[in-house]
């Protein structure tokens, strides 16, 4: 039996659909995960998604549809996480192409559902900006949600809408999305994190982090991103509810315009139009920055006194936790050191390892 979970946003949302998979279905099936090869400059230095042209060694599914297996390559000098996560997942990892719009990613999703006859579809996203408007000044990120959306609501297929860790992405309070939010679908454990936790270590996405160190236990405040976005943890943030896939779109004012979209540049366009801005637009910026920016040295000395008063001003701002990829950017380190400084933390101060995300301490 096999089932099909799309992952709406970039990487995170599919090593959270593994550990959805996992929750639900167990090991009596398994998943093709459809998902963008689209990972932050840490990992792709090349603003935007990649597509098929951007790697060797997929193989193909369909006409329109390629998997990405462990043994593929992104074409240098893109980057790209999916070939790792194929090493590790338990299941087909297929690449979400978005270069010819929301009708590529259609077409895309109809030879799937053709093709693997699927017992379900799940289009999964975490932290719930699928759901924005368009207009929400916090909103960061909304094409790569808005073009999935826009795709599974012109499938012939029974296609299940799942948000998981409500507000999880601070895009989207969670008071804001509670309305919006149809049944309680599962409550994400410590037992069910075990199944993606080795990814864990070594993938970048902050949501999926949050999404699974709230299910872990963790509580308070984390602080995520370079601007250092507070995001609550709750005891909200490891469920995952159902939302009718009708009113995701009704809401989504961009979903709606890119429907008949032909190339990823004319989505992009509207983006700007109703959004007020593109978030590939922000990485070709910041990817500008980085190049211009001198290379820095991580000495442990210094690194762990900048640490000391890091984490002394975070905890006037009500801070508990944070990210090593927000770390590594308060610390005024370079994307290269993120690993480097991971395993300098963890083996200085084991104790404040809260898995995945680093814990804030209450006084020094």
């Amino acid at each position: 039996m096999t089932r099909l979970i799309v992952a709406a946003g970039g990487g995170g949302d599919a090593v959270a659909a593994a550990m959805l998979h996992a929750a639900l279905y167990g090991d009596e099936d398994r998943a093709v995960i459809l998902a963008y090869a689209w990972d932050r400059l840490l990992i792709d230095p090349l603003p935007g998604p990649r597509g098929a042209d951007s790697f060797t060694g997929l193989e193909p599914v369909t006409q329109s549809v390629w998997s990405v297996p462990a043994e593929a390559q992104p074409v240098a000098p893109a980057g790209s996480t999916l070939p790792r996560l194929a090493a590790e997942f338990p299941h087909t990892l297929a690449l979400l192409d978005p270069h010819h719009g929301a009708e590529g990613i259609t077409r895309q999703l109809e030879e799937l559902v053709s093709h693997l006859a699927p017992a379900s579809i799940d289009l999964l996203d975490v932290g719930g900006d699928i759901l924005a408007h368009g207009d929400e000044p916090t909103l960061k990120s909304p094409l790569a949600d808005a073009l999935t959306l826009a795709a599974c609501c012109q499938v012939n297929a029974p296609i299940r809408l799942l948000v998981a860790g409500p507000g999880l992405d601070g895009e989207i309070s969670p008071d804001d999305l509670c309305p919006l939010l149809g049944t309680l679908v599962h409550t994400f454990t410590a037992e069910d994190v075990e199944s993606i936790g080795s990814i864990l270590e070594w993938h970048p996405s902050e949501a999926t982090a949050m999404l699974a160190a709230t299910a872990r236990g963790a509580r308070g405040i984390c602080e995520v991103r370079d601007a250092g976005l507070p995001v609550p943890l709750t005891d909200e943030g490891p469920t995952v509810h159902a939302v009718d896939l009708d009113d995701a779109v009704s809401r989504n004012s961009l979903a709606r315009a890119i429907m008949t979209t032909a190339t990823l540049d004319e989505a992009e366009a509207y983006s700007r139009e109703i959004c007020g801005f593109s978030e590939i637009d922000y990485e070709r910026n910041k990817a500008a920055w980085l190049t211009e920016r001198p290379p820095t040295k991580l000495d442990p000395d210094d690194v762990l006194s900048r640490l000391d008063q890091f984490q002394s001003e975070a905890r006037t701002r009500g801070v508990t936790h944070t990210t090593f990829r927000h770390l590594t950017e308060a610390l005024n380190l370079s994307n290269s050191h993120r690993d480097a400084l991971r395993q300098l933390l963890i083996s200085s101060r084991p104790e404040q390892y809260a898995a995945p995300l680093w814990r804030i301490p209450s006084e020094d």
